[in-house]
Formats: structure tokens, sequence, C-alpha cells
């Protein structure tokens, strides 16, 4: 399993997580259901107590990863497989991202 803290507009909105069978779930922050006036990170995810569930990266997710010759440079400079959408989206969403979210990873202890 891995997971990544999402942020939106520098403050950490929930987690997604890559689990063992390659499905993908999201959560948003308690703190962030009670304390941002009716936000979400975008249209598909709504702000719900409710965890979302996908048999494959969500679209608003994999829409955020580099395609083409930039793809294959990232994954070649980093060493990740093209077909580890979580990974390099771990890679490239931290810091170079059009919009107003980002992803971090987070450490399994």
């Amino acid at each position: 399993m891995r997971k990544a803290k999402v942020l939106f507009k520098n403050r950490e909105a929930g987690i997604l997580t890559q689990h063992d069978d390659g499905s993908f779930s999201f959560r948003y922050l308690e703190d962030w259901v009670t304390h941002t006036n009716g936000q979400g990170i975008s249209l598909t995810f709504p702000l719900t107590e409710r965890e979302f569930h996908s048999k494959y990266l969500f679209p608003f997710f994999f829409s955020m990863l580099p395609e083409g010759s930039n793809k294959e440079v990232v994954c070649k400079h980093n060493r990740i497989d093209q077909e580890d959408h979580f990974g390099l989206l771990m890679t490239t969403a931290k810091n170079d991202s059009i919009g107003a979210v980002r992803i971090i990873k987070l450490d399994q202890e």
C-alpha cells in the first residue's frame, strides 16, 4: 500500500491511497471537511466524509501526469516504470503542478 497527501492551495486536504490490489481510494481529512466552507478539490470529488474508490487512478489525478516525451524523460530520469501512474504522480505533482493541487508522498513506517 502506498499513500500520499493531497494538498489544495498548500493545505492538506486529504489522503490518496493505492491499495495492494492496485485499486485507489481518496478521503478528505476530517479537519478539511469541517473547516473549508464546502470547498472540494474538484467537481469529481465533492466535499464529503465518505471515501471515494476506483479500480484505476482517478481521472482527476491521472490528468496531472506528464505525457509523451515528457513522461519518457521523467520516468527514465527517476527510474519509474511508465505504467506506475501513482509513482509518477508522486514524483511530478509534488512541485510541478499547473493547478492548486499537489501530491506529497507519505513515507510508510
